[in-house]
């Protein structure tokens, strides 16, 4: 089983059709047919079968799958242990974030990052955060920076790099309205978030879970925690948010931060990298940096709560 035809079997199988896995993998939709064709003859059966929404698994290709994907993984960390012991590794790191973080958190630290190695390139790509995971396990970007939401594949490693208050930002006047400091008053508010299934929805959406009260009336769905800030501004709702999301906007007077009933909420920025025998000496180097960085940020108290043992 050819690696090649292993990457173009996993692309099939997660867009579940062939023209968005042969635009994945960069070939023909008829190149991408064949390739499946030669698989499914290598191996003695049907690995897809159509149904009304696309291409399903079969048996057979649900008990490849698995092997598929630890054999490219395999492949991928034998190219490395090779190219590490020839000193030909190809000294580049993509990184993968938020749009937020990659804009408040990133720039400054990758400056200084490229003066320290300047033999090592970067490339930044912005995505969500189910997408940043993806693009991980996939190797299309070498680690992620984003809000911990659980629940990460144990073939990745994560580590916390720093705890970012969650703040309750309001206009003035839905300020001045919400005088009472307590749960059940702030759950009477209208409040502006973003779509489910973003990190940002997901820490909203635990910190009201997690106080017993009911969740509070949705005043608008954005598809950008940019929008926030300014649909807040202009009383469309309150927001809860990390502050970095809306520092700017605190600053400039345009919302009001108020306190949070109970004890503070904060959510993990972690990065999240794939677990290998082998690490990219590139790679490496940045994850050892970006530890010993934003470590010297934290206070004296802060203790990442999914620390690793090593950058393995």
């Amino acid at each position: 089983m050819h690696p090649r035809l292993l990457k173009t079997f996993l692309a099939v199988a997660r867009h579940r059709n062939i023209t968005r896995a042969s635009r994945e993998v960069h070939l023909a939709q008829s190149s991408v047919s064949d390739q499946i064709q030669s698989l499914e003859s290598e191996l003695g059966g049907a690995l897809f079968i159509r149904s009304r929404d696309g291409l399903d698994l079969t048996a057979a290709g649900e008990a490849l799958k698995p092997y598929a994907e630890e054999i490219l993984q395999l492949t991928e960390e034998a190219r490395i242990a090779v190219e590490a012991t020839t000193g030909t590794t190809a000294a580049t790191v993509t990184v993968g974030a938020l749009e937020t973080i990659a804009a408040v958190k990133l720039p400054q630290w990758l400056a200084a990052f490229r003066v320290d190695h300047p033999e090592i390139g970067l490339r930044l790509k912005i995505a969500g955060s189910d997408a940043l995971l993806r693009q991980v396990e996939e190797s299309e970007i070498d680690v992620a920076f984003c809000f911990d939401k659980g629940g990460l594949d144990e073939r990745l490693a994560r580590r916390t790099i720093s705890t970012e208050p969650l703040v309750l930002v309001a206009s003035a006047d839905d300020a001045a309205v919400l005088r009472q400091n307590d749960l059940a008053a702030l759950a009477a508010m209208r409040f502006v978030v973003t779509e489910t299934g973003c990190v940002y929805r997901h820490l909203f959406d635990t910190a009201f879970a997690e106080t017993g009260v009911a969740a509070p009336r949705l005043a608008a769905e954005v598809g950008s925690i940019g929008a926030i800030a300014g649909m807040v501004a202009s009383g469309v709702g309150m927001g809860l948010v990390p502050r970095l999301a809306v520092a700017e906007a605190l600053d400039r007077g345009e919302i009001v931060e108020l306190p949070w009933p109970g004890s503070a909420r904060t959510a993990s920025l972690v990065m999240i990298w794939r677990r290998r025998r082998v690490q990219p000496p590139a790679l490496k180097l940045l994850l050892a940096a970006a530890s010993e960085t934003f470590a010297s940020l934290r206070s004296a108290g802060d203790h990442p709560r999914h620390a690793e043992p090593s950058l393995s």
